[in-house]
């Protein structure tokens, strides 16, 4: 049996219809739960499900509604008799100074990438309190652990993430709900190669690691949080990014 096991536990993933959501849904599968992969991505979304098989499932979702999330929750609460895991991975991202976003687009994807975030956590909670506890995810980012040019409504969304899990974290450990956050630096996903990521060893030199990650990295993260290996972690905030925040490469800092 894994370490990571989560056989009986229900899973919701929110952006689980391709990159780290779908790698968390098929590695939470693997390890035996129930899932319920939502996106907005429908096509996508619906292929992913039935290539888990029948400990999966897919619903349209748009993480900025409380009534999508209402209907998500009773979803899975109705299809596999609970709640157990819940992970805030849906959301967007930036690339512009921050004189160069807009009003209208920050509070775009401070809806989506924060306000989402809470809004599941608050779905999730009633039903993991008559599961006697569960374990929230909430996917944050390097960019929630240092300032990061080009991230205006990003950057502020993820640490924000990062601020809402410990919130979450005191106010729910007595209650057996465990509230951590993951950070993933740059990670090679279907989005990310839209915009050049590659793969392999020296395409990402700013990491002490020299390399991009990959989704099923970050995703046996979210596994672990999600399973009783880590029973007494709550509150943490969990990098996994190639030590790219901890700080400058030695040939950074050799001027090399």
């Amino acid at each position: 049996m894994s370490n990571n096991d989560l056989t009986g536990k229900t899973v919701v993933i929110t952006g689980g219809a391709r990159g780290l959501g779908a790698a968390a849904a098929r590695q939470a599968v693997a390890a035996g739960a129930n899932v319920v992969i939502t996106d907005v991505l429908d096509e996508e979304g619906a292929a992913t499900a039935a290539e888990l098989g029948e400990r999966a499932r897919f619903q349209h979702h748009d993480v900025t509604s409380e009534e999508d999330w209402a209907r998500v929750a009773a979803y899975a609460v109705a299809e596999f008799g609970g709640i157990d895991g819940l992970v805030n991975n849906a959301g967007i991202s930036t690339g512009q100074f921050l004189a160069d976003e807009s009003v209208e687009h920050f509070r775009k994807v401070l809806d989506i990438n924060l306000t989402g975030v809470f809004i599941g956590m608050k779905a999730v909670i009633p039903a993991m309190r008559d599961s006697g506890g569960g374990s929230i995810v909430n996917i944050s980012s390097a960019a929630g652990l240092m300032g990061l040019a080009l991230t205006a409504g990003y950057g502020a969304s993820k640490w924000g993430v990062r601020g809402l899990t410990k919130i979450g974290a005191v106010e729910l450990g007595t209650q057996r709900i465990r509230v951590n956050s993951v950070h993933p630096g740059m990670t090679y996903t279907p989005m990310t190669a839209s915009v050049g990521i590659r793969q392999g060893e020296g395409n990402y030199p700013n990491t002490p690691m020299g390399r991009v990650g990959e989704a099923d990295e970050i995703a046996g993260a979210v596994v672990f949080l999600l399973s009783d290996a880590a029973s007494y972690v709550t509150g943490a905030e969990l990098a996994v990014d190639g030590g790219w925040t901890t700080g400058p490469t030695v040939k950074y800092v050799m001027g090399q």
